[in-house]
């Protein structure tokens, strides 16, 4: 009795192979290989590459970035400069003003409180107040108001001092009221030349009515 034949290569195993070759090819989309787990063929997800940053010197800042601030600080500069200029400018504009008001009269002032002794006769009629610095341009003024409380026409003489904080004369200026008449009020302006930034107050010197 013959025995059964055996299948040889050529049987049904090479179809099943066939089969699970397929299969592995169908899964080849999601999976990265099949049996050993060896990733050959790559990964399916890629990690992003760090950004590119060798254009860059460590320590200064991109050209457009520079050129930004750059021209922030001499913007900025220019603003500082040109409002000095502005402040010297409103300052030298006061003084000529006031100049012109006191100008005239500040000589005779000061030529008839020649000789007067103490503080004058017109202390009493001669009071003083500071103008803000903002309508001076930073000068340090003081409005002086001459009132005569006479019955007579008569003219005034003030010597007003500005001292420091020991009490020292810095400087000193002149002004003055002609034929003021009774009860009338004068109120020239007395200004230091003196720099912004010393610390200065006004002092009624001397009054003189004449």
């Amino acid at each position: 009795m013959p025995l059964p034949r055996r299948a040889g290569p050529s049987g049904p195993r090479p179809t099943a192979l066939t089969a699970a070759a397929l299969l592995c090819a169908l899964a080849a989309g999601t999976l990265t290989g099949c049996g050993g787990g060896n990733d050959q063929g790559g990964s399916a997800t890629r990690t992003p590459s760090a950004p590119e940053t060798g254009s860059f010197s460590a320590g200064t800042l991109p050209s457009a970035l520079a050129s930004s601030a750059s021209a922030a600080v001499s913007s900025a500069r220019a603003s500082v400069s040109a409002a000095a200029s502005s402040l010297e400018a409103r300052a030298s504009e006061f003084e000529a003003s006031v100049s012109a008001d006191t100008a005239r009269s500040a000589a005779t002032a000061e030529k008839a409180l020649k000789g007067v002794p103490g503080r004058g006769n017109a202390v009493g009629e001669v009071g003083m107040t500071g103008v803000p610095r903002d309508r001076t341009g930073g000068v340090l003024a003081v409005l002086v108001t001459i009132t005569n409380k006479t019955d007579r026409k008569a003219s005034y003489a003030v010597q007003v001092d500005f001292v420091d904080a020991d009490g020292k004369v810095a400087e000193t200026r002149y002004v003055g009221a002609q034929d003021l008449e009774p009860g009338k009020k004068a109120q020239p302006i007395a200004f230091s030349r003196q720099s912004a930034d010393k610390k200065l107050t006004a002092r009624l010197a001397k009054a003189q009515r004449y």
